[in-house]
């Protein structure tokens, strides 16, 4: 058994046959974690399987892994599911509703849990399984980006095995493996900078959601690469290394590095810095996740830093990134502004994807349901709902004032 300990994350790894859940298992993380299950079979039991709808992708991986379980929270979907599954033959228990997730989630026969679900959806069945005690990884940053004090203490009063699985926060955690706190004056993320990295904001008034979800370096799901695009998905990464690592805000830096080749830095108090390179394939990162410093194939090509070109670094201009500075702003503000912050950029999001509100007013949006933000952080997840709820709605209304403008 091997032992690692950094901050409020503690993680071991075994050389044993993982029993694997995969929550989001249709999304972009579930489809990596996925394949690495299947090249390592020796190791990787696909025990459950779970998602929101898309019932038909989810068949296809009943088919290939064999989970014993399959959960999707729509009805419907697990209603078309469980008929298809019947029909074929296939020995895979259909259960359905946001209850089944974490009934999953935090089933006791499980080894490893992936937490794929994108948004606040996730929070609930990740937090299951960080009361089931078992192994976490985390691939929801709302969860800490709304609920990060809650959550974190739910892992240590579970005595829970947490690992990052962002590629920067792994790749920090990577880097500081074996180092003390004390050891660490400050750490550094990078961003692409997304699609729109150098335009003038006069020219982004007409961008299409096609157009914001084709980030230049990195697959990922529509709501993120939205996220990525404003800048948002680093904010709330800022505010996920905040509690992954117990550091202050002032010591958590952002540089945009367009070629997504290093991942993140950390800087020590004797003057050096440790730096995590490698592809834009979120493999490595869930297969350091999944398999520790066995360093165990994941198919993702090695970079070739001789023949790729220069690697370019700079801090964000200012005002560029309307969102990024938001999210810094509800993380000095602490109390129930991140969960704010994070429910009205869900909905600010889904309304840009929808066709209803103009890319520069997301941060509009955001910004308009923060100003209304107010009450202590949640300290369990009735209050994070509750705020949830209430933040919602503002950002649903200055949607609306918003749209017809």
């Amino acid at each position: 058994m091997r032992v690692y300990y950094y901050g409020h994350v503690l993680v071991w790894f075994w050389d044993m046959t993982l029993r694997l859940a995969v929550l989001g298992s249709t999304g972009s993380i579930g489809a990596c974690t996925l394949d690495l299950a299947a090249r390592h079979p020796e190791r990787v039991e696909v025990f459950a399987l779970a998602a929101r709808a898309d019932h038909a992708a989810l068949l296809e991986q009943c088919r290939r892994h064999r989970p014993r379980y399959a959960a999707l929270e729509d009805a419907p979907a697990a209603a078309a599911l469980a008929q298809a599954a019947r029909a074929e033959g296939l020995e895979v228990e259909v259960l359905q509703g946001a209850a089944a997730l974490e009934e999953l989630a935090g089933d006791a026969r499980l080894d490893c849990v992936m937490a794929g679900i994108v948004g606040l959806a996730g929070l609930a069945p990740a937090l299951a399984a960080v009361r089931a005690g078992t192994r976490v990884l985390l691939a929801n940053k709302e969860a800490l980006a709304a609920a990060g004090g809650m959550f974190m203490e739910a892992v240590r009063a579970h005595s829970c095995t947490l690992v990052p699985v962002d590629s920067e926060h792994n790749a920090l955690f990577q880097c500081l493996a074996g180092t003390p706190g004390a050891a660490l004056e400050r750490v550094t993320l990078t961003a692409s900078g997304g699609p729109f990295r150098g335009r003038p904001p006069a020219e982004l008034a007409d961008v299409t959601p096609a157009e914001a979800c084709a980030h230049p370096t990195w697959r990922m799901g529509r709501k993120i690469s939205v996220d990525s695009a404003t800048m948002m998905n680093k904010g709330l990464e800022v505010i996920e290394a905040r509690w992954l690592f117990d550091l202050e805000p002032e010591r958590i830096d952002v540089v945009i590095h367009p070629q997504s080749v290093l991942h993140a830095m950390a800087t020590l108090r004797d003057g050096s810095t440790l730096a995590h390179l490698g592809p834009a394939d979120m493999r490595v990162a869930i297969g350091y996740a999944l398999f520790g410093a066995e360093r165990a194939p994941t198919g993702a090509e090695p970079l070739d830093l001789a023949g790729g070109g220069e690697l370019a670094w700079s801090r964000p201009e200012p005002g560029a990134y309307p969102c990024l500075d938001l999210a810094r702003r509800a993380l000095d503000a602490g109390g129930a502004a991140p969960t704010v912050l994070n429910a009205a950029n869900e909905v600010a999001v889904d309304e840009f994807l929808r066709g209803r509100l103009r890319f520069p007013r997301i941060a509009a949006v955001v910004e308009r349901a923060l100003e209304a933000a107010d009450g202590e952080a949640p300290k369990d997840l009735d209050a994070v709902r509750a705020i949830d709820e209430s933040a919602r709605a503002a950002a649903r209304a200055a949607a609306a004032r918003e749209a017809a403008r």
